[in-house]
């Protein structure tokens, strides 16, 4: 399994962007997919996850009502669609994909239980 992400970029306050992350080799029935990212100086923090037996989707508190976490499973492809970005929202954003709904427990923020990391994709958001 091999995510790779796309549609990082420098915007301004307000801005939108759409992350995408497609992954390659993907076939479980299960998974849960989840966008981290890590600002310079700070720790990964989760941003959205989505587990798709059924389609259950969490946010972290500080983009709820901003972001939204879908996926186009028909071309195995995860997005993150990121309105009103702040400049507090500036980070290397990650796509991590897990086989099984386990990595979706508590909500899918341990890091270590997804499998498989793209490379990131910049976002910079100034203000």
């Amino acid at each position: 399994v091999h995510p790779v992400e796309s549609g990082g970029g420098s915007v301004q306050t307000g801005w939108s962007l759409r992350l995408s992350c497609a992954v390659y080799g993907y076939t479980y029935a299960e998974y849960c997919m989840g966008w981290f990212r890590q600002a310079p100086g700070k720790e990964r923090e989760g941003v959205a996850t989505i587990y798709n037996g059924p389609d259950i989707t969490h946010y972290a508190d500080s983009v709820k009502g901003r972001f939204t976490i879908s996926q186009d499973t028909a071309k195995n492809t995860l997005y993150l669609q990121m309105n009103s970005l702040k400049p507090e929202d500036t980070a290397m954003y990650y796509c991590a994909a897990g086989y099984s709904k386990a990595s979706c427990s508590g909500g899918g923020w341990n890091g270590p239980r997804y499998n498989a990391w793209g490379q990131g994709t910049q976002v910079t958001v100034s203000s």
